[in-house]
C-alpha cells in the first residue's frame, strides 16, 4: 500500500486544504495519506481554532486516511524545528512521500536551493550575524543574508512562508538519511497572511479566522471557502463550548502566570533570550488585552510571531531543558494517534 504524507494545522480545514489533498492524492497516486497535524497549539504561538480531535474529524472527512499528533515540542517552533519533528513521525511511519504546497511549486529547485545552501552556509550564516548587529531579527536577517547571496530566478524564494517549510522539510529529509521522497504543489489563490476575501471559493485560513472573531460571527461569509464538513463541525464546535479559542481567551492566564513569576525564572522559559523577560515584566500590568501587550513588547528585533510563541511557552511553563534534548536529536519518540479511516486502520 503506498502511502503518502502531508504537514498540516487545518486551523480550520478549508478549500485551498481540500485542493492541495486531492493534488496531492492524484500527483503521487497514494492508497492511503497520512496527516501529521499540530495539537491544540501552532506553530505561531497561537492556541488552534478549536480542538486537535474536532479538527481530525475535518481532515477524515475531507478524505484523510491517518491523522496523528506532531508533539507540542515541534508544533510551536521556527520552521526548521517543526519540520524536523514532521518529517521524524512520517519516516516512523514508513511513509513513502511527503508533499506539500509551496508558492514555488517545483521541487527540483528546492534541492537545487538545499545543494546551494550547502555550500555557502559559512557565508550565509555570517551575513546573519550581521544583519542582526544591525537590530534586524532573525528571520529578516536570515531573509536579507540569503537574497544577497542567491538569484530568486535559479534557486527557491524563501521569503514566502510556504517556500521556508518546504525548504526546510526537504532539508530534514536528508539530515535525517530518510527514504522519503518529497514532491510539491503550487499554492493557488489567497497567500498565507492574506486578510481579506479575494477569491470566490479559495481563502487563508487567515482570513476565515478573522471573520469568525468578528462580532457577528457569521458562518455565512465562510461558507463559499470551507466544505460542508467544516461549517458543520465549526458549528458544533461553538455550539458546545461557545467560543472559538484565540490569545484573548488566554490573556488573564498568561498575565496571572507572569504576575506571580520571577525575572530568573521567566529566563529559563524557552526562547526567552537577551533578557526579554524582563520586557514582559515591564508591559504585562498596563497591558489591558493580549493584543495590547503584544503592540507593547513587539520591536523591530522580536517579531510577532517570535513573541506569541514566547508567551504561550510561558503559560505551559516551558523551559529550555525541557526542549534542549529534543532539539538536538529531533527523533520520533512515540506517535499519537489522533483518527483514522478503514483504509488507515489496514495500512
Amino acid at each position: 500500500m503506498k502511502s503518502v504524507g502531508v504537514i498540516v494545522e487545518y486551523n480550520p480545514f478549508h478549500n485551498g486544504h481540500k485542493y492541495h489533498l486531492e493534488e496531492t492524492k492524484r500527483k503521487t497516486n497514494a492508497d492511503c495519506t497520512i496527516a501529521v497535524m499540530s495539537g491544540n497549539f501552532l506553530q505561531r504561538g497561537e492556541p488552534a481554532l478549536v480542538s486537535k480531535w474536532t479538527r481530525t474529524k475535518m481532515a477524515l472527512e475531507a478524505g484523510v486516511d491517518i491523522v496523528v499528533e506532531l508533539p507540542y515540542a515541534f508544533a510551536t517552533q521556527k520552521a526548521e524545528n517543526f519540520a524536523n519533528g514532521a518529517i521524524a513521525l512520517l519516516s516512523a511511519l514508513y511513509c513513502d512521500k511527503v508533499c506539500f504546497g509551496s508558492e514555488n511549486g517545483t521541487i527540483n529547485d528546492f534541492e537545487d536551493t538545499l545543494d546551494f545552501m550547502k555550500k555557502n552556509r559559512q557565508s550565509y550564516n555570517h551575513r546573519i550575524e550581521q544583519y542582526m548587529k544591525k537590530g534586524y531579527s532573525y528571520p529578516k536577517a536570515a531573509s536579507l543574508a540569503y537574497s544577497s547571496l542567491s538569484n530568486h530566478d535559479t534557486y527557491v524564494d524563501l521569503s514566502k512562508p510556504n517556500n521556508i517549510l518546504g525548504y526546510h522539510y526537504v532539508a530534514a529529509i536528508h539530515d535525517q538519511k530518510s527514504s522519503l521522497k518529497a514532491e510539491t504543489i503550487l499554492r493557488t489563490s489567497a497567500g498565507y497572511h492574506d486578510e481579506t476575501f479575494s477569491h470566490e471559493s479559495i481563502a487563508s485560513a487567515t482570513s476565515i479566522r478573522k471573520t469568525l472573531f468578528s462580532a457577528e460571527k457569521n458562518m455565512d461569509e465562510i461558507k463559499n471557502y470551507i466544505p460542508p464538513s467544516t461549517t458543520k463541525w465549526l458549528s458544533t464546535y461553538y455550539h458546545e463550548n461557545e467560543l472559538f479559542h484565540r490569545w484573548e481567551e488566554y490573556f488573564t492566564l498568561l498575565k496571572y502566570k507572569l504576575l506571580t513569576t520571577t525575572p530568573s525564572e521567566l529566563a529559563n522559559i524557552y526562547e526567552a533570550e537577551e533578557g526579554i523577560e524582563n520586557r514582559l515584566l515591564t508591559y504585562i500590568s498596563e497591558a489591558i488585552s493580549f493584543q495590547d501587550f503584544m503592540e507593547k513588547l513587539k520591536t523591530k528585533r522580536y517579531t510577532w510571531t517570535r513573541l506569541q510563541r514566547l508567551c504561550l511557552h510561558v503559560l505551559t511553563n516551558t523551559t529550555k531543558d525541557q526542549l534542549k534534548q529534543i532539539n538536538e536529536n529531533p527523533v520520533a519518540t512515540y506517535i499519537r494517534l489522533l483518527g483514522m479511516s478503514q483504509k488507515g486502520q489496514s495500512y
